[in-house]
């Protein structure tokens, strides 16, 4: 996992692709996207999400095994659960496929980072994550997930 601000870092170290990723989220207009998902240069699927916070139980643990997740807070405020994938966790349902997508109702050793406008944490296969959990009280966020194909890396 990487946690950072997309105004305070450095990407020169990063993969091309994920510069790729990461200039995308600091130089687009990110408030007058309209809701969706959108294929950029065939290298990253950018969704953009309105939706408000919940409580920690309203939100289930997940992973995916063959993509990257940047996840961006464009607006808002959220806590984002955050633990290494054990292998320990309690799965709930089967891994999903079309999405890339494996919840769990637990996550051991589970720990929280605030996301604030700006935030970006990116989520490689190893990392659990619980997004879209309140700091506080509910509110509504907006928040731009990048998707990368791990394959996309090589």
């Amino acid at each position: 996992m990487i946690f950072g601000h997309i105004t305070h870092s450095n990407f020169a170290h990063f993969h091309p692709v994920i510069q790729q990723a990461l200039h995308y989220l600091k130089t687009t207009d990110l408030g007058a996207l309209a809701t969706g998902q959108y294929t950029i240069d065939d290298l990253f699927v950018v969704q953009v999400i309105d939706m408000s916070t919940k409580p920690v139980d309203e939100n289930s643990p997940e992973v995916h095994r063959n993509k990257i997740d940047i996840q961006y807070l464009h607006s808002g405020k959220e806590k984002i659960g955050i633990s290494t994938d054990t292998g320990r966790n309690r799965v709930a349902g089967e891994y999903i496929p079309a999405r890339d997508i494996q919840f769990y109702e637990t996550s051991e050793n589970e720990f929280f980072i605030t996301m604030v406008p700006g935030s970006f944490a990116m989520f490689f296969p190893e990392d659990v994550h619980r997004p879209a959990c309140i700091d506080g009280e509910p509110t509504a966020i907006r928040k731009i997930v990048v998707k990368i194909e791990l394959n996309q890396l090589i």
